[in-house]
Order: structure tokens, then sequence, then C-alpha cells
């Protein structure tokens, strides 16, 4: 399967059977999505950086809150999780765990709260985790890092931090490394995954670059 980064918390999941995009925004962010196609989009927060789903073309489905569901032999569970806020008063977010066959993936959205132990066992195991780690009103580096520590994945993919163009005050990715202990590694265009490319279990940390265009 092949992951692509459109910015923010918005990526093209793609493999041969179904092709999915998480977290579509709108121009009000900074960026420009590039023309998207997918059968499938997932909403995690309520809010323009996440839910511009009329963005995607060809779109079938629509998921925005938690539930099991199956389409074309995927299966994605929504997990219900909370947006940044006084407890009592948390907003809700919706992570998503994907599974293409052997691989899972795991979209944390607009996570900002850490993860029950409920949580954690529904999202933990996923081959790669797509994480904010920007801060705002999602986690930020230090956060990020524990809700890692907790899920155990392979792949660790960062979102929701500054690029260029971004409107949001977001933290750089560097703050993220940093609390990782890893050097900034080679960023890639996409990433395509294989079963194969996870065996040994090897955590490793990898930057994409982003496919968002600045309005």
């Amino acid at each position: 399967m092949e992951i692509t980064w459109y910015g923010l918390s918005c990526f093209r999941l793609r493999d041969r059977a179904l092709t999915i995009v998480t977290d579509p925004y709108d121009a009000s962010i900074g960026l420009t999505l590039p023309r998207l196609r997918a059968a499938v989009v997932t909403v995690s927060h309520n809010a323009p950086g996440h839910n511009h789903v009329s963005a995607v073309r060809g779109c079938e489905h629509v998921f925005d809150g938690p539930g099991e569901y199956e389409v074309r032999g995927v299966f994605i569970t929504g997990v219900a999780t909370y947006h940044k806020g006084k407890v009592g008063r948390r907003e809700r977010n919706t992570a998503f765990l994907y599974e293409f066959g052997d691989i899972s993936v795991a979209h944390l959205g607009d996570l900002g709260a850490p993860l029950d132990r409920e949580q954690v066992e529904l999202l933990s195991g996923a081959d790669a985790l797509l994480v904010p780690v920007g801060g705002g009103d999602a986690l930020d580096a230090a956060r990020a890092a524990e809700v890692v520590t907790a899920l155990e994945p392979t792949i660790i993919i960062p979102m929701h931090y500054a690029q260029p163009g971004l409107k949001l005050k977001l933290h750089p990715v560097t703050q993220f490394l940093k609390e990782m202990g890893v050097p900034a590694p080679e960023v890639m265009p996409s990433l395509k995954i294989t079963k194969s490319d996870l065996r040994g279990g090897e955590t490793q940390v990898i930057l994409l670059e982003s496919q968002g265009e600045t309005s």
C-alpha cells in the first residue's frame, strides 16, 4: 500500500482494493488540496482543517464517528477520543484504524488528550501510526511521544506540525524528533509499504513531503 501526505492531517491511503482520504482541509488554513479522488473519506474532527469532504471526488462513503465499517474488504474502526480542552468540555475527536489486508494504519486525527486503556487497546498494534506532533489544539511533541510509546507502532509518520504556508501556529517537527531521540530522516514524497518491509519490527520515524499547495 501507499501513504501520501498532503499537509496537516490529510493523507491518501491507497492499495489495489481501495483509496481513502483522511481529514481533507479547505483553503482557509493556508494550503490548497490538489485534486483527489477516493471512495472513502474519514473525518476526525468537525473543523475546516479536517472536514472539507467536498474537495474529494468520487466519494462514496464518509465516516466521521466511532464504529466499525467495511468497504471492499478494508476494515475501518473509528475510535472515540478527544480534542484538546478541559475535562468535561472536550470536543470529540475520532481516531481511525484501517486494516488493508495484512497491513494496518492508525490515524489519530486531531487528538489532543491522552489515550485511556480502552483506546490504547483498540489502536495499538498498527504497523504505521499517523500522529499529530505540533501542539496547538492537538498533541505536542512530548505527548505525542508518550502516545507512540503506548501504541508501539513499527512506522511513525508525524503530521499536524508547522509547514510553509500553513496559517495555524504549530511547532516544527524537529521538536518531536528531538523528543524521540532520532536524527532528522530523509524526507520522502510518499511511502510504499509491503508486509516484508515490516519484518523485524524495528521502529522508525519517517517524514513525508507535503503534496499540498500553498494557497
